[in-house]
């Protein structure tokens, strides 16, 4: 087979090389465990059951867990740069770097335990927080993997509002108009015929 459609890419020694993305999925996340049974292909959205759904929502995946995993190491350094080089007092680089570290271990936090919602708010804060000091060249990356983040959660819990039947007000039903029959007052089934006419005397 010719080198350039070699499927395994370039080799040193004889050996394959990974790429950069294989390479960090086996730094930081965890490895599968050989005896588990192997995990089915994602199915399609109109496929999924309420248990996938669920899941899905619970807990965020993996591509989804190393975003966050390699961007709270590169937001705490950012925040030492930025608290280095930015003009201020001692006192307002030592709080700006406070609020870089601090932010930069929830996303390491919530990304470790898979929490989609909470990482994206944690890095949304952490990007406007870099807005509000002038370096918003910094803050763009955050801001759109943060946009990422709480638009894949909301549409997952759509997903799932629209495979249980669960609509945004608590009800069930198929249809804001099913909904609305079942809040709408039941008629009244007695029914009372109207009197006939009373006949004046003649004088």
């Amino acid at each position: 087979m010719p080198r350039g459609l070699d499927p395994k890419g370039p080799s040193v020694g004889g050996e394959p090389q990974g790429g950069l993305r294989q390479t960090l999925s086996r730094w930081l996340l965890k490895p599968p465990d050989p005896s588990a049974p192997a995990r089915p292909a994602t199915p399609a959205p109109a496929n999924r059951s309420v248990e996938d759904l669920e899941d899905e929502a619970r807990y965020a995946d993996d591509k989804e867990r190393m975003v966050g995993l390699i961007a709270a190491p590169i937001a705490a350094g950012i925040g030492f740069a930025v608290a280095r080089y930015a003009h201020g007092t001692l006192t307002s680089k030592s709080e700006v770097l406070v609020v870089a570290v601090v932010l930069a271990l929830g996303m390491l936090v919530f990304a470790w335990f898979r929490k989609r919602l909470f990482l994206g708010i944690t890095m949304a804060l952490y990007g406007l927080s870099v807005f509000t000091l002038g370096y918003w060249g910094f803050g763009v990356p955050f801001v759109l993997f943060a946009a990422w983040l709480l638009v894949r959660a909301y549409r997952i819990q759509r997903d799932l509002r629209e495979a249980t039947g669960t609509l945004p007000s608590g009800g069930k039903g198929g249809s804001g108009r099913t909904a609305s029959a079942r809040f709408a007052p039941d008629a009244s089934k007695r029914y009372t015929p109207p009197g006939a006419p009373r006949k004046r005397k003649a004088g």
